[in-house]
C-alpha cells in the first residue's frame, strides 16, 4: 500500500492523533513519544516486520506494543497505537508518526532540516546549521535531522524541502572535478 492510497489513510489519522493532542494541551508530548517510537521503529526491523505480520493475533502486537512503549507513553497515545492494530492499520505506523511530526512542525512553524556529515556534530556545529537554515528559510524554529556518511570527508549536506546546501569536501571535489573537465 504506497502512494496515494497511503496517503489517503494516513493523512486522516494523523490529523485525528493532532486533534486529540491539542484538544488536551499534549502537541510537545505527544512529539516527543513520537520521536522515541520512530526511533525504535527505525532501529528494529523485527518489530516493524513483527507488526505488519498478518498471521500475528491482535491480541500479540497489542501486548508487544505495551511492552515497547511502556508505562511513560500518554495514555491517549498509546490507546491510539490499540486502535491502530484493531483496525489493522499499526503497518502504516512508521508513516502516520511521520506524518503527525510534519503537521507538528507545521503548526510550530518549525522546519526539517536533514542534516549528513562526515562525524558527529558538537552542539556548537548543531547551532551553526540551525542558524544558517533559520537565515535560508525564515522559519521560527529548526529540527535537525543527522546522519553521518563518512564519505564526504568532511564538511555538511544540508537539505530543507527541496533546497539541498553542498558543504562537503566531496562536493566541492565533484565541482572541482566538473569545473576542470569543462575547460578541458
Amino acid at each position: 500500500m504506497k502512494g496515494g492510497a497511503a496517503t489517503q489513510i494516513v493523512e486522516p489519522y494523523a490529523q485525528a492523533l493532532m486533534s486529540v493532542a491539542r484538544n488536551h494541551n499534549l502537541t510537545e508530548r505527544f512529539g516527543e513519544d513520537i520521536r522515541a517510537l520512530l526511533n525504535i521503529l527505525e532501529n528494529s526491523e523485527q518489530l516493524r516486520d513483527f507488526l505488519a505480520n498478518p498471521f500475528v493475533s491482535v491480541e500479540d502486537k497489542k501486548a508487544v506494543l505495551q511492552r515497547v512503549v511502556g508505562e511513560g507513553i500518554n495514555p491517549y497515545l498509546r490507546n491510539f497505537l490499540m486502535l491502530l492494530v484493531d483496525r489493522r492499520r499499526i503497518l502504516l505506523l512508521e508513516e502516520i508518526c511521520k506524518q503527525f511530526l510534519a503537521i507538528l512542525r507545521q503548526l510550530n512553524q518549525t522546519v526539517l532540516a536533514e542534516v549528513v556529515s562526515a562525524v558527529d556534530l558538537t552542539e556548537e556545529q548543531q547551532q551553526a546549521v540551525r542558524e544558517k537554515v533559520i537565515a535560508m528559510t525564515n522559519a521560527r524554529e529548526v529540527e535537525l535531522d543527522t546522519k553521518i556518511d563518512p564519505d564526504l570527508i568532511g564538511g555538511v549536506i544540508i537539505k530543507v524541502g527541496s533546497q539541498v546546501f553542498d558543504a562537503s569536501i566531496r562536493g566541492q571535489l565533484r565541482r572541482l572535478s566538473l569545473r576542470l573537465s569543462g575547460s578541458a
